[in-house]
């Protein structure tokens, strides 16, 4: 896939988002910007794909992503929508960033609460989903994918730029497996 800096415009600064408290919540709506801007907690999930033969997909965010633009990610995901429950925005940001339709329903893991220094903080659902259909990223979130062996994830995590908050996931994730 190109990389699409051409006319590097951030996506989905004025979608409106349900602000959370400590206890995620629901205590108001703002848009996304203001959110960020104002460090707001509110909620996102975090779907790690495997393909048939167990590897991961992996993906680097275009520069256009108003957070953490052009890394690496470990999972597919993203915010949940004003009144949106978060197994319903897994499966729904799941098939957007994978370009598909009828994916299984992503299994919910668990939560935690996620801070981030430069955007506040974020109520973040953990998920797994199994992806037998074929990927056709969106070009507007995706600049490049892959499905990688485990340690191929392994030798690339000291090599590429990843999203702070994925590599928590990742480090969660894979304690909440050990234990």
């Amino acid at each position: 896939m190109t990389d699409r800096t051409d006319h590097p415009q951030p996506l989905s600064a004025d979608e409106i988002l349900d602000v959370v408290d400590e206890r995620d919540r629901v205590v108001g709506q703002a848009p996304r910007a203001e959110i960020y801007a104002r460090r707001l907690l509110h909620r996102c999930t975090f779907i790690q794909v495997r393909d048939p033969a167990g590897r991961l997909f992996v993906h680097r965010r275009t520069a256009r992503k108003l957070v953490f633009p052009s890394h690496y990610d470990l999972f597919v995901g993203g915010v949940v929508g004003t009144g949106e429950t978060y197994d319903a925005a897994a499966l729904r940001e799941a098939e957007e960033e994978l370009g598909v339709t009828g994916l299984p329903a992503p299994t919910p893991l668990f939560r935690f609460l996620y801070r981030s220094e430069e955007y506040g903080g974020w109520w973040s659902a953990v998920y797994e989903v199994r992806c037998d259909l074929e990927v056709r990223p969106q070009v507007e979130e995706v600049d490049w994918y892959g499905f990688l062996r485990e340690d191929e994830v392994a030798r690339r995590l000291p090599e590429w730029q990843w999203v702070p908050d994925g590599l928590e996931a990742w480090r969660r994730l894979r304690e909440w497996r050990a234990g």
